[in-house]
């Protein structure tokens, strides 16, 4: 199935392209593509507009004190103003009449703190001071001069204390610290408007973009915007949001649609995961296609059994998928593919014992193999008109006709899905026709469905499958024109179905020309080793081992080859597979 996507979409200056990509880097499940259009002075302002905003949301949303100025002026003053008051709590509050007397006459007052080992009592005997106080490192003293002396000579540089007193300085603390608290219960409080500026946001964010892309790409400028499209999968929301927020990158998010071609995602069970790779290879799925893969993985495994047709090679696969498992054995680069090795080769033997081989011996002719088994061997002809046919072979077609009719209600499905059932109409006349004509068929032929019962089925088969491919193949079109239409379109389906079922003899072509092979090694060994061996078991192992050595890797090949081409061509072909996604890239510290 294909995991369902979340659309995520940021604006920013490309000059902050990088920045912003290494922090989504760290995130790990956002795959990102990028569009850079030029900026011009309304689509500057533009942005100038919703970036405000995105940092008001952040900022609220994240109660960031910091980053507030209003806020950050009144935390500043407030610790500047208890600074003041607490030194100014050292000095005392000085008597103003006499201050103002000492400077109605001329003189000046200096504050100065020195260390205790600096102070030199000498001082108290060149210049006028007096000491306020010290503790167990500083002395503070005041000195007063005369204005008129001009440049102060005295040795330690003075030290500013405010005039204020210290109930004036812890007053204006107590206000302070009630408006931070204030401006801080307004933030908390503008939480609410969140929604509001989201909103506001957005619209500026899509009015920004239509403005982009309707003129932007027309004019040059040093500058650019960025805008980022990122989607990942909708199941990591929580966790890709939080990671957003924490980094304070904001973000416009909405659920993927086809139109937006979200890259794909495959997530299947533990069988179909393995072969994922092999959907790969033709092309992901669209966002509002099927994926392929449940489908692909039985029927290719089925498919690749039957080319092999050998329980021999079922076990050798076995090994080889364990040993690329469990030791650095790389070959061909199959080490990470090594469950899906395993998977064929269960499915080898298991197909290899009903098709009665096991390293090109007929298990059918062993006589201690177990007549149960024996019997559910696919070995032997089967009667039809008067004419044999091998049973595996009727069995190759058989599968090729259940393949075909499932890619027809696959496509029937699809189209129903992507585009209504007005434009599947004519593919559920061919359903109708094909796969209930089959069943019908199968129903009368096993006596299910007497003469009377079969006759009324036909009848409606009949006029369903006329009606959805002759008259309603394309509703509202003129019905001749839709007759002429059905006709074109039935001749197309006839010859191409006919054509593509009997592309499915191959498997029984495969798997008998490897059986037949394997055989003609293991009767030349047998000539050589003679009826009293001694020396000849040498050339007899020889000849074995090299002889389906060489089968092994023919077989592997050609199962691989064939089955890939009736998937891709004609199952994909019949089920209107498009196979035109982009597969799920997210950018993180493996994948950049």
């Amino acid at each position: 199935m294909i995991t369902k996507m979340t659309k995520y979409t940021f604006l920013l200056l490309s000059s902050d392209t990088e920045a912003f990509l290494r922090e989504i880097q760290e995130l790990g499940v956002l795959d990102i593509t990028r569009s850079r259009k030029p900026v011009d002075a309304v689509s500057a302002q533009l942005f100038r507009e919703a970036e405000d905003l995105r940092r008001q949301i952040a900022t609220i949303e994240a109660c960031d004190f910091a980053k507030d100025a209003q806020h950050a002026d009144l935390t500043a003053r407030l610790a500047a103003t208890r600074d003041a008051y607490t030194e100014k709590k050292h000095w005392g509050d000085l008597d103003p009449v006499k201050v103002n007397a000492l400077q109605e006459a001329g003189c000046r007052l200096h504050y100065h703190i020195v260390p205790i080992k600096k102070y030199n009592p000498l001082w108290e005997q060149i210049y006028v001071l007096e000491e306020i106080g010290r503790d167990e490192k500083y002395v503070r003293f005041v000195r007063v001069d005369s204005a008129a002396e001009g440049a102060d000579p005295f040795p330690v540089p003075e030290t500013i204390v405010t005039e204020e007193a210290l109930q004036t300085l812890s007053d204006r603390i107590e206000a302070l610290q009630q408006a931070v608290i204030d401006r801080e219960a307004e933030m908390e409080y503008r939480k609410q408007d969140i929604p509001l500026l989201e909103k506001a946001y957005g619209e500026k964010a899509r009015e920004l973009q239509r403005y982009l892309a309707r003129e932007g790409a027309e004019r040059v400028a040093d500058e650019s915007i960025t805008v980022m499209t990122g989607f990942a999968p909708t199941e990591d929301d929580a966790r890709l949001k939080a990671g957003l927020d924490r980094k304070a990158i904001y973000y416009l998010s909405e659920p993927a649609k086809a139109t937006d071609n979200p890259p794909i995602r495959l997530k299947n069970n533990w069988f179909a995961r393995n072969f994922e790779t092999l959907t790969g290879m033709y092309g992901m799925p669209v966002y509002d296609e099927f994926d392929p893969t449940p489908i692909l993985a039985p029927f290719f495994l089925l498919f690749w059994a039957f080319c092999m047709g050998d329980a021999g090679y079922g076990l050798i696969l076995i090994a080889l998928g364990i040993l690329l498992h469990k030791t650095d054995f790389n070959l061909l680069g199959l080490k990470k593919h090594w469950r899906l090795v395993t998977t064929l080769g269960v499915g080898t033997f298991v197909i290899g014992l009903f098709l009665g081989t096991f390293f090109s011996v007929n298990l059918k002719e062993v006589s201690w193999i177990p007549a149960g088994l024996r019997r559910l061997m696919l070995v032997g002809k089967v009667e039809a008109g008067g004419t044999s046919y091998d049973i595996a072979m009727v069995a190759a077609l058989a599968i090729g006709i259940i393949h075909i009719c499932l890619a027809l209600v696959i496509k029937a499905l699809g189209t129903t899905k992507r585009a209504g059932f007005k434009e599947a109409v004519s593919y559920w006349g061919w359903v109708v026709l094909i796969v209930g004509g089959l069943i019908v068929a199968g129903l009368a032929l096993t006596n299910v469905l007497d003469a009377a019962a079969t006759k009324i089925a036909v009848i409606a088969v009949g006029v369903l499958s006329v009606l959805g491919i002759f008259i309603f193949n394309k509703p509202g079109r003129n019905p001749l024109v839709n007759i002429g239409a059905g006709l074109w379109d039935s001749y197309q389906t006839v010859t191409g179905i006919f054509g593509d079922v009997l592309s499915y003899i191959r498997l029984y072509a495969l798997g008998l020309a490897g059986g037949m092979l394997g055989a003609a090694f293991n009767t030349l060994a047998s000539m050589v080793l003679g009826s009293h061996p001694t020396w000849q078991w040498f050339f007899f192992l020889l000849i074995v081992l090299i002889g389906h050595a060489l089968n092994f890797a023919m077989c592997c090949l050609g199962a691989f080859v064939h089955p890939l081409r009736l998937t891709f061509v004609e199952y994909f072909k019949n089920s209107g597979y498009e196979g035109t996604g982009q597969e799920y890239k997210p950018l993180n510290n493996e994948n950049q």
